[in-house]
């Protein structure tokens, strides 16, 4: 008898069939070649399942001794590559329970006491993307802290700022690249919330209605560092809010990541000159040789729709389902996976393509974005990006608003005649508008007078731009 028609005859559940499953069938309904990722998860609840028994009495000590020496082993194997992944054995989890019992024998086979494989699979997501959100978490931070180092080097540097794409009001550089930094901020908290449910454990619900055997759950628990137990049985086998949930932020993430992108692809090319991207970060063209394509933001803006998309797929996958564990549950795994994959490489390239690596010969960082302020300050210039200060400067001369805001509109129609900014406007002429305008009105008229003016907490004054970038540092640092 071949190997792959002893495993079809020995399948944990294939005693009551009488027939062997069908290729097609055990290919449709396999999850080994992308469950096994979940193989160090799998083995870390099983020997904290197993530690239980033992210390329950319903195994031996020698039998949790042999499961020890056995998933030794087998975490060695894979480690390796020398593990058999079978497909026959349709999921990572039966794969290592079957080589456990050929290492061990029986000790293997009472591994799966008091538990099924509905809530072993579920401590296993819970306990591999546990993991995950903290190696994202920690990007986050890194990216945050690259965006901060930016600033640190930018707040007297003047960028346009834009509503609707048309310039606004003058802004620090330092001050728009904090407003990323915030997002990621957010988006570090969201994961936080997103690893408290994900960290409780469902192993102990068996199939859906809880064992006979008794077992301590608050034990396993501790063993795996999980916050709490799932209460329900049921829910604990088919609830999967939590890969929904990490969805969903990983979404935002992604969602504030093209937004990045897009600024920076606005900003490197020619009618903008704002910054440059170092060029590994950059492909050329087929035919046009003078191109620097900015293929790293544009890819994550469009791995944007994937991550997205996941998230859709999940909330469509749980829809229709009644309690409790449905095979539909299999279809989780790979959207979740590709949503971490992707979230975590992009957040990896953004850290070094914002703020560059370290060079091992000189230990300096090197790379990164280059800022290229002048033509920033000259975009500014063009938008008359001072009219709101205009307006202020009349209200506090005594007019209200609403007519301080018709005679600026005026006074930009003179400019706008003139082809120059407000501030190249002579005094004469804005005294026209209104005879309260006197030469103090220059101060803030100009781009850095209006910068250093919005001094309100939050505002984008150089002082106050400086104290946000202190508080960023000091809570990186916590």
């Amino acid at each position: 008898m071949s190997s792959n028609q002893l495993d079809k005859k020995t399948q944990a559940w294939s005693a009551l069939f009488s027939e062997p499953m069908s290729e097609l069938v055990q290919r449709y309904t396999a999850s080994v070649f992308f469950d096994k990722r979940l193989a160090a998860a799998d083995i870390e609840g099983s020997l904290a399942h197993a530690e239980m028994l033992a210390a329950q009495g319903i195994i031996s000590g020698d039998d949790y001794a042999a499961i020890q020496r056995g998933m030794s082993a087998i975490s060695a194997e894979i480690e390796s590559g020398a593990f058999e992944w079978k497909l026959a054995l349709e999921d990572v989890h039966l794969n290592i329970e079957a080589r456990l019992t050929q290492l061990v024998g029986d000790a293997g086979k009472r591994l799966h006491t008091g538990r099924s494989r509905n809530d072993q699979v579920a401590t296993d997501i819970r306990l591999w993307l546990r993991s995950e959100i903290d190696l994202i978490t920690g990007l986050l931070r890194e990216l945050q802290g690259a965006l901060v180092d930016v600033a640190e080097k930018n707040v007297d540097v003047i960028l346009p700022g834009f509503t609707h794409l048309q310039v606004a009001q003058p802004v620090s550089f330092a001050h728009h690249l904090l407003a990323y930094v915030e997002m990621f901020a957010r988006d570090e908290q969201r994961m936080g919330d997103v690893r408290r449910r994900v960290n409780q454990l469902p192993l102990g619900s068996a199939a859906l209605a809880g064992t006979t055997y008794p077992l301590d759950r608050e034990r396993v628990a501790k063993t795996l560092g999980m916050e709490g137990v799932c209460q329900n049985s049921l829910d604990a086998v088919s609830d999967r809010d939590f890969a929904i949930e990490f969805a969903a932020a990983a979404s935002l993430v992604m969602v504030h990541i093209s937004r990045l992108s897009e600024e920076l692809i606005l900003w490197m090319s020619q009618n903008f000159g704002f910054i440059r991207i170092a060029d590994r970060f950059t492909t050329g063209s087929s035919i046009m040789p003078q191109k620097k394509n900015p293929d790293v933001p544009e890819l994550a803006r469009g791995k944007t729709g994937r991550v997205v998309g996941h998230l859709m797929g999940l909330i469509t996958l749980m829809k229709g389902q009644p309690l409790a564990y449905n095979k539909d549950n299999q279809e989780d795994k790979e959207p979740l996976f590709d949503t971490v994959d992707t979230l975590r490489d992009t957040l990896r390239i953004f850290v070094e393509m914002i703020g560059g690596q370290i060079n091992p010969a000189t230990g300096a960082k090197e790379g990164g974005i280059t800022v290229n302020a002048p033509a920033m300050e000259a975009a500014a210039q063009k938008g008359y990006a001072t009219a709101t200060d205009l307006a202020d400067y009349l209200v506090k001369k005594g007019l209200p608003f609403r007519d301080a805001h018709e005679t600026v509109a005026h006074a930009v129609k003179a400019a706008q005649s003139h082809h120059c900014d407000l501030s190249e406007l002579p005094l004469r002429v804005l005294q026209e508008f209104h005879p309260a305008i006197e030469k103090d009105v220059f101060e803030p008229l100009s781009l850095r007078g209006s910068l250093n003016a919005r001094s309100t907490l939050g505002g984008t004054a150089p002082a106050q731009v400086q104290a946000q970038i202190a508080r960023h540092r000091a809570r990186l640092a916590a």
